[in-house]
């Protein structure tokens, strides 16, 4: 069972790359433009 702190650490990360990826690229792009990015930062846990 995965401790309730561990979630909560983990759902801040995921959500700060969200954020992250948005601001710097900006609204109006498909969601599959996002998506890529956001996986692919989720992936190497670096920045843009």
């Amino acid at each position: 069972m995965v401790s309730k702190f561990y979630e909560n650490e983990l759902s801040k990360e995921v959500l700060g790359i969200a954020f992250e990826v948005h601001n710097k690229l900006g609204p109006g792009l498909l969601e599959n433009a996002y998506n890529t990015v956001l996986a692919y930062k989720l992936e190497k846990g670096g920045s843009l």
